[in-house]
């Protein structure tokens, strides 16, 4: 009888400090989330946000001839880019914002937000990417 009576309490604890610990992570979770919602911009991810200056926006998605052009600049740097055309033109427009917000090292972002799907591009492959975006999705102003 005593050895039912120290398992139930002891399973008894247990449950109690499981289901405090999930609910506190929970609920600083959730804190964590509304602040760093409302100050990213709905179209990227904090893995895109590298090099992006606060203030900086994304230019409006390309379409027709504006799409194939972007497409066609990515292309050039390395074929495989453009296997996922809507993944390429995503990360040709956060490319955008940051060549657009004063990013610094422009050219190593643009090699890491190009670098996917096996795909690993040098610097030198983002100052490529970087002109192809200015004589295309991004003018410089």
């Amino acid at each position: 009888m005593r050895i039912r009576t120290t398992t139930a309490a002891i399973v008894a604890v247990l449950a109690f400090a499981a289901v405090g610990c999930s609910s506190d992570n929970d609920n600083a979770g959730d804190s964590k989330a509304d602040t760093t919602k409302s100050s990213a911009p709905e179209a990227s991810s904090p893995a895109d946000d590298g090099g992006t200056a606060k203030g900086s926006s994304l230019p409006a998605e390309p379409t027709g001839a504006e799409r194939d052009a972007v497409l066609a600049a990515v292309r050039d740097v390395n074929g495989n880019l453009t296997h996922d055309e809507d993944k390429a033109i995503d990360a040709a427009r956060n490319q955008c914002a940051a060549l657009d917000g004063g990013a610094a090292n422009r050219d190593h972002t643009a090699a890491q937000r190009f670098s996917y799907d096996g795909v690993t591009l040098t610097d030198d492959d983002g100052s490529h990417i970087n002109i192809g975006l200015r004589k295309t999705l991004c003018p410089a102003s």
